[in-house]
């Protein structure tokens, strides 16, 4: 295994990168929907029993902390979908690489406002990790535009080993679950690349590349957003936890 000190250093190289250079394509989503099958909509589920088909693990940035050194609280208007272009970290270190403030970033007028980056869940096949409560600000979208201010970001690792269609399909849950808990619309589900980064070449960033095409939200991303509605579809009224 690497080094702990290394991983964290990969990490913070490849979150902190301002463009991929991946690309995609629009069959089937990206071929993930052969590798994934149909959403099984007629599998009803409660709120909490959703949340637990992506093994929820509450690991927050300690409050006082680093990218939660002050409180920033938020009105949820949206949920935004990222990918973490890492090949080494997986949701475990990235947690730990937020809770240690390893993710730093320059602070600067109209850029970064806290000197690091945060987000609120990352995503893996096997598990999920809450690094902030939603009802929080994150930096991880848009400086200091609506993504930041009013959206919850999700992060789909992309570490050698993880299964991505599988991330993918936890990513599509956990959008449905927060869909129900903040009483949002699918429109409100958007990628990175929907926010402009003003000050930054090109604007709007080519994330999550493996769900977008060309760089463009197309036949893949839609693909997605109607996974999510299927996943939404299987709610049933039951035990609503606030996370």
């Amino acid at each position: 295994m690497r080094p702990l000190t290394l991983i964290l250093v990969l990490a913070h190289a490849a979150l902190v990168a301002s463009l991929s250079n991946c690309s995609s394509t629009s069959v089937q989503g990206g071929g993930w929907e052969a590798r994934l099958g149909p959403v099984p909509v007629e599998q009803k589920v409660t709120p909490v029993q959703l949340l637990g088909e992506v093994h929820l693990i509450q690991d927050m940035i300690p409050r006082g902390t680093y990218g939660r050194r002050s409180y920033r609280p938020m009105n949820v208007r949206s949920i935004t979908i990222h990918s973490t272009q890492n090949p080494t970290g997986d949701a475990w270190h990235h947690a730990l690489a937020l809770k240690r403030g390893a993710l730093r970033a320059p602070k600067r007028p109209g850029g970064n406002r806290i000197g690091f980056l945060t987000w609120h869940f990352t995503v893996e096949d096997r598990a999920t990790y809450q690094h902030l409560p939603t009802n929080e600000q994150g930096e991880h979208a848009d400086f200091n535009g609506p993504g930041n201010n009013h959206s919850i970001a999700i992060e789909m690792c992309e570490h050698r080993g993880n299964d991505l269609a599988r991330t993918i399909d936890n990513a599509a849950k956990l959008a449905a679950f927060l869909m129900y808990e903040h009483r949002l619309g699918i429109g409100s589900v958007v990628p990175h690349h929907h926010w402009r980064r003003i000050g930054v070449s090109p604007e709007h960033k080519d994330c999550p590349h493996f769900l977008l095409d060309r760089g463009r939200e197309g036949a893949t991303w839609r693909w997605f957003l109607d996974r999510v509605q299927s996943q939404y579809s299987r709610i049933i009224p039951g035990p609503m936890p606030r996370i």
